[in-house]
């Protein structure tokens, strides 16, 4: 495709060397880590993942003759809140790419070592639908389940059929399920069955419980108002050809004055480690300058995982300056992490726009979970922590 200028154009020239050139070059970018860090996790330089990461081909049309002006037919928005999973040695996302037309889709993007040279597959995921089709579908966690599937829960959106004509905005979610053996051929069950109002964030356990498959959820009034069901729950199904959640109860609920006093729910599944079960959530709270969404974490016990065992004060992960800029500013996302002999990959989105890397270790986490003190609720109680830690360090200083 090479495109010619005329003399009274202004518009930039772009030629497929151009367009592939810019592309190939971002794609090969090497990454490397920021010499900051708080020594519990090292974030990464660049985003891994932009719109400007997705194929040209699917955005051009590569036909010079039914492209003359080398136009992007299909514009891509961003790319976040991806699911991961590394499979037959493969680091495997699966992105939430949303286009221009506001429309989310899913697709798959790999990278040789978990950190480099992220690339999408030649195709983006055809979901199968329902009788019922999605109208929107986002945030898929991805879990690779004892019994020898893959699932694949994510937020199905509809249109609010209770809502007025004149209201074009209201929505329906629920919690859309596939399972895959290979992330290529996808198997839709029936969306989640839940009597306890709207779920936009589910996640599945790895392990039965008890022969049951457990489930993280975080049951809403609404689309947008958590109401009387805010917090983190925890459920079972019998089946999941038949996801009907049984038995759900709330085991991290939202507490006032916390960075989770208004929303929270679980990222993605928790890794298991000898001292119990590793867990990455996201907490909202509200502030004059609107919505803050951190990350923070907890433990729960590897005998009873409704138990909490520990749970540090405050945010884990924040975002900084760079990240708070956006679609929705002052996000920070995060479904999938990927532990790997020891080391932990954590993907997290920022703002709704782009996806980041950080790097830590199970040691490093199970250290900050256990060793880091617990919110006191008052600031009379935090001021005591830090007394406390300045009298553990006297004669060090």
């Amino acid at each position: 495709m090479k495109i010619k200028k005329k003399s009274d154009d202004k518009v930039p020239i772009a030629t497929h060397e151009t367009i592939f050139g810019e592309y190939n070059s971002l794609i090969n970018r090497k990454n490397f880590p920021l010499n900051r860090s708080n020594g519990v996790y090292q974030r990464y330089k660049y985003p891994i993942l932009t719109a400007d990461h997705v194929p040209p081909h699917w955005k051009y049309d590569l036909d010079e003759a039914a492209n003359p002006f080398a136009m992007e037919r299909i514009g891509i928005n961003a790319t976040f809140n991806p699911g991961a999973i590394k499979y037959n040695n493969r680091y495997l996302l699966m992105v939430r790419v949303e286009g221009s037309d506001r429309k989310s889709f899913f697709a798959v993007a790999e990278s040789p070592d978990g950190i480099n040279n992220f690339k999408f597959w030649n195709e983006p995921v055809k979901l199968p639908q329902l009788e019922d089709p999605d109208v929107n579908v986002y945030d898929m966690r991805l879990t690779q389940h004892e019994d020898g599937w893959i699932y694949g829960i994510f937020c199905t959106e509809r249109k609010d059929p209770s809502a007025p004509k004149t209201n074009t905005s209201s929505a329906v979610a629920n919690a859309g399920i596939v399972r895959t053996k290979d992330l290529e051929t996808w198997e839709r069950l029936p969306d989640l069955i839940s009597t306890s109002g709207q779920q936009r964030n589910v996640v599945m356990h790895p392990e039965f419980v008890d022969g049951k498959y457990a489930v993280y959820t975080r049951p809403q009034d609404g689309f947008i108002t958590v109401g009387k069901g805010g917090g983190i729950g925890l459920g079972y199904i019998d089946d999941m050809e038949f996801p009907e959640v049984q038995n759900e109860t709330i085991i991290n609920p939202k507490i006032y004055h916390t960075v989770f006093e208004l929303k929270n729910g679980l990222g993605p599944a928790p890794i298991k480690t000898k001292q119990g079960w590793l867990h990455l959530a996201h907490g909202v709270r509200n502030t004059a300058g609107g919505l803050r969404y951190t990350l923070y974490m907890f433990m729960t016990s590897l005998k009873d995982i409704s138990k909490i065992t520990y749970q540090p004060a405050g945010y884990f992960m924040a975002p900084n300056y760079e990240e708070t800029v956006g679609d929705v500013p002052n996000v920070l996302f995060a479904n999938g992490w990927i532990e790997n002999n020891g080391e932990v990959f954590i993907y997290y989105a920022s703002s709704d726009t782009r996806i980041h890397l950080a790097v830590s270790s199970v040691e490093r986490l199970v250290d900050y979970v256990m060793n880091t003190p617990q919110d006191t609720y008052k600031s009379a109680g935090s001021v005591n922590n830090i007394f406390n830690l300045i009298e553990k360090n006297k004669g060090l200083y």
